[in-house]
């Protein structure tokens, strides 16, 4: 059965990766980003303090904030009782299904081939998350497992940009995590405002 929050996300086309080194500028990138539109968030456990800052978010019931590059089942308990409602590593872990099934949250996987696409399924996997998207073939990749595994909602994650979007999205994306592209932490620290908005504004139109 599919997850609810698939549709959810097919929908919005576009989960924005927030990875940075510092708290302050991965809220700082959030906040610019949900004042452009966006309104799902990854934030990945490389952030120091990531429970953190989802619990912050989460309190937010305009946001759906996961937890992304989640390393194991402890790590996902905390980010589940911190409000979590999607899970995310870019391998596949079957000990992350239980939590996410008890919580009601959904879990994407990461895979690369049709077997580990096929492994990520059976370890719970409601999306596999095909990371990293853009070195292993980029769109061409996405048409040739959506040839074979058609029923499979696939996010292609790692060098998707504004303007290969559409190209991912024709391939037979469902949706896709976009990190860079968006959350350029180098445009936080300067203060640039505009220009994370602008390609916010980009992905939405």
């Amino acid at each position: 059965m599919t997850h609810a929050l698939v549709e959810t996300f097919c929908a919005a086309r576009v989960v924005p990766v927030v990875r940075t080194s510092r708290t302050a500028h991965a809220g700082t990138a959030v906040q610019w980003l949900r004042d452009a539109g966006l309104r799902i968030f990854e934030i990945t456990m490389t952030i120091p303090d990531a429970p953190a800052l989802i619990r912050e978010l989460a309190a937010d019931p305009s946001l759906l904030v996961g937890a992304g590059t989640v390393p194991d089942r402890a790590t996902a308990d905390v980010c589940l009782a911190a409000g979590a409602r999607f899970i995310v590593a870019p391998w596949v872990d079957a000990t992350l299904a239980g939590p996410c099934r008890g919580a009601g949250a959904a879990l994407m996987l990461g895979a690369v081939t049709p077997t580990e696409v096929r492994a990520a399924l059976a370890a719970g996997a409601d999306v596999v998350k095909v990371f990293p998207a853009s070195s292993v073939g980029g769109p061409r990749h996405i048409r040739a497992l959506r040839s074979v595994l058609p029923q499979v909602a696939f996010c292609p994650t790692g060098g998707v940009e504004p303007d290969n979007l559409a190209a991912y999205l024709a391939a037979g994306a469902a949706f896709v995590g976009m990190g860079g592209a968006l959350v350029d932490e180098k445009r936080v620290v300067a203060g640039d405002r505009a220009a994370i908005e602008a390609a916010a504004r980009q992905v939405l139109a």
